[in-house]
């Protein structure tokens, strides 16, 4: 078995400020988007592809995909969005065996009016605190760490209900 390489103070201080920011980030965007918007981060999350979809339409897999969900969560969420009209489900024309995700104007109107605040969180919260150069810097590095990571199970995101 191969050493272990530990962390250095530099490095676990880096991975703790990571894990940290990741947290504290999302938990002030959805308290701001449950509070300002009436959405949870999970109705938006869903919301969002749907409505940059042509025809706010998408097939359950490719959403479950486009969110990294797997098909219980997905399904249970898509339940919840159905009972509030947010979504529908329908029948997919080219397999029956599948099912498609369609935006309702409702929830077309709830993504709209939540949108433009939460796009003023992002920024507020990461994109004002950063300097041009330093988003670039940033995506880059993201960009490089998310190539290096392991290709998930295709079963796994799969969620064709």
């Amino acid at each position: 078995m191969a050493e272990v390489r530990w962390l250095d103070a530099r490095e676990a201080r880096l991975w703790q400020t990571y894990r940290d920011s990741h947290r504290e980030l999302m938990a002030a965007l959805e308290a701001r988007m449950t509070a300002n918007g009436g959405l949870s981060a999970a109705d938006y999350a869903l919301l969002h592809p749907l409505s940059t979809s042509e025809d706010g339409i998408l097939r359950t897999r490719e959403l479950g995909r486009s969110v990294g969900w797997e098909r219980s969560r997905l399904s249970h969420q898509v339940s919840r969005m159905e009972k509030r009209g947010l979504v529908v489900r329908e029948e997919c024309p080219s397999d029956a065996r599948g099912s498609m995700v369609r935006i309702t104007p409702a929830g077309r109107a709830a993504i709209e009016a939540a949108a433009p605040d939460h796009v003023d969180a992002v920024r507020s919260y990461l994109f004002d605190h950063l300097s041009r150069e330093e988003q670039d810097l940033l995506a880059d590095l993201l960009d490089r760490v998310l190539q290096a990571l392991p290709q998930r199970d295709p079963s796994r995101a799969d969620v064709d209900a």
